[in-house]
């Protein structure tokens, strides 16, 4: 398959610049009011750490109609001389360009790989246009590791509100660190420092077109960068400050692309992860400190209340998904849970059964997907529910130990998994039951993502 190459514009423009050591992309749509501060903390960063390294910063832009790129364009890095710069520095290229292909992060993910090809970069990173809390800092720890240590892929580590990130810490950490074998503590951070050699394997692949890439582009990438054995780090970012919303109130349709992503990407690696038991934390580079964090609301009533109508109304999806006992439990959970002075609690073991067995009921039944993951919705809101009960009094280390305990269950349950992964995979697929399931239970679902707030 031909790969698609880079708008014109952007063609003619690294013609001009020839190359460059380093390329910071910056994705957007739509982000006027953060975005030059950002570009500033980028420009900055290169000039303060890599003074002599030739740079490129671009905006990845989707369309955007409220001077995001103008933004971009113009953002200027005031007070340099503050930085007190020992050796002369090289000014850093800035440039925005409209990404083409079908729209998504990962479109835009797409254009400054190319681009960061094109002018033979070392060393990339990518940061969201969304950021209040980047500071220059953040370019060296995401750049560094790759340029001087030899690394091809630095994921995030932020310091987190407890009830921020319910995805990460309920989902997707767990489950990728024990798939994989590594602990890295943010795999759909939005910010990565990439190796050359790694944009060389991203842009190879030929599922750029599918949701994988387009929505589930974090975890796409760092999925790659474990399974394919690329040297995988960490580095401290200290806090990650954003428009940060309640867990319960529009994750729906996240919780479905990213985990997803994460599903059919275990399909693909079935050969690696199947081999590897137990983990190990990726290496962790900079310097881990307290911050303060925003508080986030949380509305468990209404997750609970998502849950239940779940209960009633998408008994034949579960069903199919769930393994009796799994089943059992959670409707005994939507019957008594929080009732009678009975708390409500979602334990680990449970949960990591309800993921692990929604991971082989989406492998086996290709045609209801879709709707398995929707059904996904009041599960994982039931989970956030418990976690924000368990957690409303403790701390943050003691948070942390809570979601440490929740991979050990992932990790424990790995046989499990490979035993009914394989099983399933012997057995002829139910296409018949999944159809049936499309046709009898959409309004139910459909009903349920909308109105689960």
């Amino acid at each position: 398959m031909a790969q698609p190459t880079l708008p014109l514009e952007a063609l003619r423009a690294a013609e001009v610049i020839r190359r460059a050591d380093i390329v910071i992309g910056i994705p957007s749509f739509n982000n006027a009011q953060t975005i030059g501060h950002v570009v500033r903390a980028a420009n900055a960063g290169l000039a303060k750490y890599f003074p002599q390294l030739t740079a490129v910063v671009v905006n990845s832009d989707g369309g955007s109609t409220d001077g995001t790129r103008e933004a971009a364009l113009s953002a200027r890095v005031e007070d340099s001389h503050l930085m007190l710069l020992s050796t002369p520095m090289l000014a850093a290229h800035r440039l925005s360009f409209p990404y083409h292909g079908v729209p998504g992060k990962g479109s835009a993910f797409r254009m400054i790989f190319q681009l960061a090809r094109q002018l033979d970069a070392k060393a990339c990173a990518v940061v969201d246009s969304d950021l209040r809390s980047i500071t220059p800092e953040w370019i060296d720890l995401l750049i560094r590791p790759i340029l001087f240590a030899g690394f091809d892929f630095v994921a995030p580590y932020y310091q987190r509100h407890k009830y921020d990130g319910t995805i990460t810490n309920s989902i997707v950490y767990p489950l990728t660190r024990m798939l994989y074998g590594v602990s890295v503590r943010q795999p759909i951070g939005g910010e990565f420092g990439i190796s050359a050699r790694l944009i060389r394997r991203y842009l190879e692949r030929q599922d750029w077109e599918t949701d994988v890439a387009r929505f589930g582009i974090d975890i796409w990438m760092t999925t790659i960068a474990l399974a394919e054995g690329f040297r995988v780090c960490q580095s401290f970012l200290g806090a990650k400050l954003h428009d940060a919303k309640d867990p319960g109130s529009d994750l729906s349709a996240m919780l479905q692309q990213v985990v997803g992503s994460v599903f059919t990407l275990m399909q693909e690696f079935d050969g690696v992860w199947q081999q590897r038991s137990g983990s190990s934390p990726a290496e962790l580079f900079g310097f881990r400190f307290d911050v303060g964090l925003d508080p986030i609301a949380v509305n468990v009533e209404r997750m609970v209340t998502a849950f239940r109508r779940g209960a009633a109304d998408l008994a034949e999806i579960w069903e199919t998904a769930l393994e009796p006992p799994t089943l059992k439990a959670l409707r005994t959970l939507a019957a008594n849970g929080g009732r009678d002075g009975a708390p409500f609690h979602l334990d680990d073991q449970l949960w990591t059964d309800v993921v692990l067995e929604f991971a082989c009921a989406f492998r086996k039944h290709p045609i209801a997907r879709g709707l398995i993951l929707r059904s996904m919705t009041p599960l994982y809101l039931a989970r956030v529910a418990s976690f924000v009960l368990e957690t409303e009094h403790l701390v943050a280390p003691e948070v942390e130990q809570k979601i440490e305990r929740l991979c050990h269950s992932f990790e424990q349950a790995k046989p499990r998994l490979v035993a009914k992964w394989n099983e399933d995979g012997k057995a002829p697929r139910n296409l018949r039951s999944a159809a049936s399931l499309n046709q009898s239970q959409p309004m139910a679902a459909a009903q349920l993502e909308v109105n689960h707030d």
